[in-house]
């Protein structure tokens, strides 16, 4: 039995395999898992351990760890949200984003700019979902988006297939 990822307890990173898809993942998806927000934790949680486990490739756009450091810090600790950027750092990819990215975000059209860079980031990263509780604030992007237990039923069938 795998044990559950949180804040002090992270996922340990394997290397994806060959054909796991890429994910961007929200800033809520991490949040929800970190501050072990209900009812989205559990699904969070085993969105993470499924990455861990190699079932998928997962991404996180760079602006995004500054947020949940701070969120973290504020609800937590400093030290809580120092072991929890450590950590997710561990397993997941930042996409890095430059100056054209956040211009290209500019010109996409979004009402929301972090939602806009987050579209940015998917496309950089060339992901297969973004995987978010909000899917009506990209749907201006027509991106693939996916709730983490979504995501987690189409890893599991890709698994049995």
């Amino acid at each position: 039995m795998t044990r559950r990822p949180t804040a002090s307890n992270p996922p340990t990173s394997a290397r994806p395999h060959a054909s796991a898809p890429t994910l961007l993942i929200d800033t809520n998806v991490v949040l929800d898992l970190l501050l072990a927000r209900e009812p989205w934790a559990h699904d969070a949680a085993r969105l993470f351990d499924a990455c861990a486990q190699g079932a998928a490739h997962a991404c996180l756009a760079a602006h995004a760890v500054t947020t949940i450091h701070y969120l973290v810090e504020r609800a937590l600790s400093r030290k809580v949200a120092n072991t929890a950027v450590s950590d997710l750092l561990e397993l997941v990819t930042v996409v890095p984003a430059s100056s054209d990215d956040f211009q290209r975000a500019l010109s996409l059209g979004i009402r929301d700019f972090e939602d806009a860079v987050h579209v940015t980031a998917f496309l950089r990263c060339g992901a297969q979902f973004l995987v978010t509780r909000n899917a009506r604030d990209f749907k201006a992007a027509q991106i693939e988006t996916r709730s983490a237990g979504e995501t987690l039923a189409l890893l599991t069938a890709q698994r049995s297939v």
